[in-house]
């Protein structure tokens, strides 16, 4: 429900602050607006982006958590899929997500609602012993089990 109302909430604030600020500013202002955010969006996607990518193959080098570099790249290239849509509200979101501080935050409040579970499997964390804990049963066999064959030997 929550995305029917934003693809239904976005363009229509799009098209109020386009007849706004065109009211204003005149059409060909607006346009070039509009041209001259998406180069810069796209110049500033491009450099932070390829930092991330650093920060995620240093990540995976080093054996860290790649998930808040991951979290950067994806809400960078987000941001530049906002900064080449037409639009200013679209702009000011994707500009806000070229703030690091912004994507930490947004990063953290993200991290706070997801229940990540992890799985590792490494030599280091083997147990120290060889004994496995268990219980046992011993069952008795039938007679009605011994006298005919399973069909998996042969007699």
């Amino acid at each position: 429900m929550w995305l029917f109302l934003a693809f239904l909430a976005v363009p229509l604030i799009e098209i109020g602050l386009f007849i706004q600020i065109g009211g204003a500013i005149g059409l060909w202002p607006t346009l070039l607006i509009v041209v001259v955010t998406a180069f810069i969006g796209m110049f500033l996607v491009r450099a932070q982006g390829a930092q991330a990518l650093g920060q995620v193959r240093s990540s995976f080098n080093e054996m860290r958590d790649p998930s808040e570099a991951l979290a950067h790249g994806a809400m960078i290239l987000f941001s530049g899929a906002l900064l080449l849509t037409p639009g200013f509200f679209t702009d000011a979101v994707g500009f806000a997500l070229l703030i690091p501080g912004v994507r930490l935050a947004v990063f953290k409040w993200a991290r706070a609602r997801i229940n990540v579970q992890t799985f590792a499997s490494h030599p280091q964390h083997r147990p120290q012993s060889d004994i496995i804990e268990g219980e046992y049963a011993e069952v008795e066999p039938n007679s009605s089990d011994q006298q005919s064959p399973s069909g998996w030997t042969k007699h």
